[in-house]
């Protein structure tokens, strides 16, 4: 008995090399966005200058607590405010490069 399998995978490869995806380019922003852009400036500034101030929170706390001995809670702090101002920062190319 002959098997139509190898048939049916010649048949499927050459539907595969006649289908042709559609690029749908970089994209552009609908009419009206400026505004939406004009938001999304603020939010990142707002975002930067809160960790401005959080960095300076954090150089604070580790002052007072390597008084106590509790040094390395505030640098675990820095640590993360620096790492927050880091994702605001590469937003955008975080973003592009799931895209």
């Amino acid at each position: 008995m002959i098997s139509p399998a190898p048939s049916l995978q010649i048949a499927a490869l050459d539907i595969m090399n006649n289908v042709t995806v559609p690029n749908p380019g970089g994209g552009q922003a609908p009419p009206g966005a400026e505004g939406f852009l004009t938001i999304l400036g603020w939010a990142a500034w707002i975002a930067l200058a809160l960790g401005v101030l959080g960095v300076i929170i954090a150089g604070i706390t580790m002052m007072i607590q390597v008084r106590r001995g509790e040094g390395g809670e505030g640098l675990a702090k820095l640590g993360w405010t620096l790492a927050g101002c880091v994702i605001v920062v590469g937003a955008s190319g975080l973003v592009q490069a799931f895209v």
